[in-house]
Parts: structure tokens; sequence; C-alpha cells
């Protein structure tokens, strides 16, 4: 499979035509299941594993890859699914999220499509393992479901969300309260951290749960009249979203004439470096790996302070 997986040069040819690539692999049953390649590092036959004393449960061990010590995530166990039980035909998925790399145990690994943005769909609103995806696709008459790994790993991982403002002069705190930010992202557990982490500030926090959405949230304001630049203190923008990717809504904000000059920010979970080459390539003002709420306090902070004159 490691020949299989593109370059990121290769990759980066998607970005502004609402184009995916997903890795597609089967956990217990014939059931698809898929996470994007940008995440992905390499896939491999599973290695000899080490016990990790005191682990999460849902760690089966660590695997020493170049020199790297890695965690492994059983991932059937971590959706609420039956542990998968390692074995020959076990695969591991190394893969990059938040500057962090970890491994998934799955079964057999099928195949990597490319895929239109368009035809990422939100799970269906009923029980079950929706819980954990944060997309579906149809291939060949077959669904796909698209696991929500950033749920995964804050339950694995909890993040910790909480900003000190108290070292924060009255007068940004008091600006604060009258700026509003609109987040487009599909995990509600990202727009909860970020929910959580601009609550002391009392900003008001916008949400789209796609590219779509959040475009035509934009236009609407604009449509109304509103200064949307003056509007939102920033647009704050995951990359991976059903119907309309972050890259693709970038552009479109670029493209009209009463959105242009919002200010930008990419904020996604996939590869720094990666996202960083984008930042210039679609237009955005500022890249952010998520989670880090100390990193998004202090850019909030550098835009109140250009909003008031202060910087």
């Amino acid at each position: 499979m490691a020949g299989v997986l593109a370059s990121v040069d290769s990759r980066t040819q998607l970005v502004g035509q609402n184009r995916l690539e997903l890795l597609m692999f089967k956990l217990h049953s014939q059931q698809l299941f898929a996470i994007n390649v940008f995440k992905v590092q390499e896939v491999l036959r599973l290695p000899k594993l080490v016990n990790l004393p005191g682990h999460h449960p849902h760690v089966v061990g660590v695997a020493h890859l170049r020199g790297q010590t890695v965690p492994v995530i059983n991932l059937a166990q971590a959706i609420g699914m039956p542990p998968l039980q390692p074995g020959e035909a076990s695969n591991l998925i190394v893969t990059e999220y938040n500057s962090t790399v970890q491994a998934f145990l799955v079964g057999a690994v099928d195949r990597i499509v490319n895929l239109n943005w368009e035809d990422i769909m939100p799970p269906p609103r009923t029980t079950g393992r929706q819980h954990y995806l944060t997309a579906i696709t149809r291939l060949e008459n077959q669904i796909i479901e698209i696991i929500d790994v950033e749920k995964v790993l804050a339950e694995i991982n909890p993040y910790a969300v909480l900003v000190d403002t108290s070292s924060l002069e009255a007068e940004l705190l008091a600006a604060a309260k009258d700026m509003e930010i609109l987040m487009v992202d599909d995990s509600p557990t990202a727009i909860s951290q970020v929910r959580q982490a601009l609550e002391p500030l009392g900003i008001t926090l916008h949400t789209a749960t796609n590219g779509k959405n959040g475009l035509n949230q934009l236009k609407a304001w604009a449509a109304d009249g509103e200064q949307v630049p003056e509007k939102l203190l920033m647009l704050i923008t995951d990359a991976e979203m059903p119907e309309m990717d972050g890259y693709s809504l970038t552009t479109a904000v670029r493209q009209d004439p009463q959105l242009k000059d919002l200010f930008v920010v990419l904020h996604t979970s996939m590869s720094g470096n990666f996202n960083k080459a984008m930042v210039e390539k679609v237009g955005c003002d500022d890249f952010l790996s998520k989670f880090q709420p100390k990193l998004l306090a202090a850019l909030v902070e550098k835009r109140i302070r250009e909003k008031i004159g202060q910087a």
C-alpha cells in the first residue's frame, strides 16, 4: 500500500477543485469505512505491538516505526463496535492529526478513491454508529462511512480548552464582547472546543456545518446590507467538509467583492506543513492546527487589537 499513497505535491493539485481522496478499509464485516488520505502517512501490515501499561482501553499497544513510538488504537472498539482482534490479516493506518502521530488497527485495506466533496453528505440523524461518523458517501452502490477521527482522538486524549483571560486588559475584554466569528466545521467536537475556548472572551460564535452553508450565510448577511468583513472578526474554516471544503469556501470568498476582505483562518487537524502551503495557494490569512486553544486565543487577541487600533 505504500506506493498507492500519493505525494503531498500531487495531493495539492486537488485543492481548490472541491475534491478529496479517501482511503477505504474494513473492520469486522464487508462494510467499508474511510478517512481522508491527506491525514495518512502510511499503511502497513500489523507489526509486533508492545503493551503499554496504564493505557486507555481503546489503545492496544504501541508500535516502533522508524525510531518513533506510535500508539495503536483499536478503531472498531473506539467507535462502539466489538474490538478487532489483531491477526495476520490486520493492518495499521498511520496518521497525523493535530501534529501528533498515531496508528489505527483495521482489517483489510481496500483502495484509495478520488471523489468530489459534493458527493460527500452528512450522516443520517439516526441512532447507532453515526455518532462517530463525520460523513457518508456512496460508491458502486455501497455506502462508505467516513469516521470522525477527531471525536475518537478527543475521547481517548481529551483536549484542555480553558483559556486564561486574567492577563488581558479591560479594554480588550470589553471590545471582545462586541465581536463575532463564523466557524465552519462539520465536526461537533471541533465546534464545541472552539466555543469553550472563546467563551471567556464573550465573543459571539456563529456556526455552519459545511462550506456551502457557510458561504450562504456570508452572502445572506451581505444581501441584508451587512459589511461582512467589518461584522466578523474572522472566518474560521475547517479544510474537510461535505458538499464544499474549506479551500473552495476560501476561494469563493476571495472572488466575491462583498466578502473578499474577510480575514480567513484555516483550522484543521491535517498536516501542518501541507496546510501552510495551502494557506498561500487559496488565499487564507492564517493557519491553526486543531486543537491549540492558546494559539487560537492569541490569534483572536491579535485580531481584536487590530480592530480597535492597538496593533
